[in-house]
């Protein structure tokens, strides 16, 4: 059984609960991200932000100051890191979201991505064919 934790991203690219909305905009336009990950103190998840979660934004012609957590989606699905990756994979298979958070007690440690789940698929199937490859070696 393989666990969450073998697949997840570490370097995540989170962002505080309390931060101007702007600037968890701008994070996500420079960094070529769909959503981050909200925190809270001592790195607890509270939610996500994502681009559905701001278009509200769009509608409001004049500067809507607010914080992130006036935006967030707080109801979020995630994992802990020692849980099966099979479960991890159906979460993102069937439903909308692109992406899963990765916990350790409560704190966030990863994410997992649609992206780094197919990565995973391709390289084990590389893995596969180069032991195929060396067991054809030894025999022949």
């Amino acid at each position: 059984m393989t666990k969450a934790k073998a697949v997840m991203n570490t370097r995540v690219i989170s962002v505080s609960q309390d931060e101007d909305i702007y600037e968890a905009i701008r994070m996500m336009a420079l960094n070529n991200i769909t959503g981050l990950p909200v925190t809270g103190e001592n790195g607890t998840l509270v939610g996500v932000i994502t681009e559905k979660d701001v278009l509200a934004l769009l509608y409001n012609i004049e500067d809507r100051p607010g914080a992130v957590k006036d935006f967030l989606t707080a109801n979020v699905v995630c994992f802990e890191q020692e849980d099966d990756l099979n479960d991890v994979v159906e979460a993102l298979r069937t439903n909308h979201f692109r992406r899963v958070p990765i916990l350790d007690k409560g704190r966030l440690v990863g994410i997992i991505s649609r992206r780094d789940i197919i990565n995973y698929i391709r390289d084990l199937k590389h893995e596969d064919q180069a032991l195929k490859d060396s067991l054809l070696e030894l025999v022949f």
